[in-house]
C-alpha cells in the first residue's frame, strides 16, 4: 500500500508528464506549420512518449491500491519564436521533470517505500536520457546555426535522430 503523500506527489507527476505530453503536441504543430517535418515528427513521439511517462504512473499508483487522478493540464504555449527556441524549452523542461523526479526519490527513501523506490529508477535512467538528447540536439543547432538558411540541415539531423530511434525500437521489439 502507498502512503497519502507518496500517492499525492505520484498525482503531480502524472499532471507534469500530462503537460510535457501536451507541450510536445504543440510544437509538434508548431514545427508542422513551419515546415519542418522531420521535426514536427520527433516533438509527436516525444509528446507520445511523455503520456506513456504519464499512463505508467498512473498504472502504478493503482497497483499499489492507490488513487491515481486524470489531472487538468494548463494550455501550453503554441507560438514559439524559433526551433533553437523550442528545443532549449524542451531541455529546460526535462531538468524540471529530472528536477520533479529526484524529489519523488527522495521522498520514497525517506518513507522507506522500496516498491516505489525501485519504480522510480526506470524514470531516474530515463531523464538521465533524455536530457543528453536534448543536450545534442541544442549542440547540433549551435553547430549549424539557426539561421533561416540552416533550419533544413537542422531538420534533417532531427530525422536522423527519429530514424535512429525507430531502428533502436525496432530492434528492440525484436530482441
Amino acid at each position: 500500500m502507498i502512503s497519502k503523500k507518496m500517492e499525492k506527489a505520484l498525482n503531480e507527476q502524472i499532471a507534469m508528464e500530462g503537460y510535457a505530453s501536451f507541450l510536445y503536441l504543440s510544437m509538434a504543430s508548431w514545427c508542422d506549420k513551419a515546415g519542418m517535418m522531420g521535426s514536427k515528427d520527433f516533438m509527436r513521439r516525444q509528446s507520445e512518449e511523455e503520456r506513456m511517462h504519464m499512463l505508467k504512473i498512473f498504472d502504478y499508483i493503482s497497483e499499489v491500491d492507490g488513487h491515481a487522478l486524470s489531472p487538468a493540464i494548463p494550455q501550453p504555449a503554441h507560438d514559439f519564436v524559433s526551433i533553437k527556441k523550442v528545443f532549449e524549452e524542451v531541455y529546460t523542461h526535462e531538468q524540471k521533470v529530472t528536477n520533479s523526479i529526484h524529489k519523488l526519490v527522495d521522498l520514497a527513501y525517506k518513507e522507506e517505500d522500496y516498491t516505489t523506490l525501485h519504480f522510480l529508477q526506470w524514470y531516474v535512467a530515463e531523464q538521465k536520457e533524455e536530457e543528453a538528447l536534448m543536450r545534442t540536439i541544442l549542440d547540433r543547432i549551435k553547430i549549424i546555426g539557426d539561421g533561416p538558411q540552416s533550419l533544413y540541415f537542422i531538420d534533417k539531423e532531427i530525422q536522423d535522430i527519429n530514424v535512429a530511434a525507430k531502428k533502436a525500437e525496432a530492434a528492440e521489439a525484436g530482441a
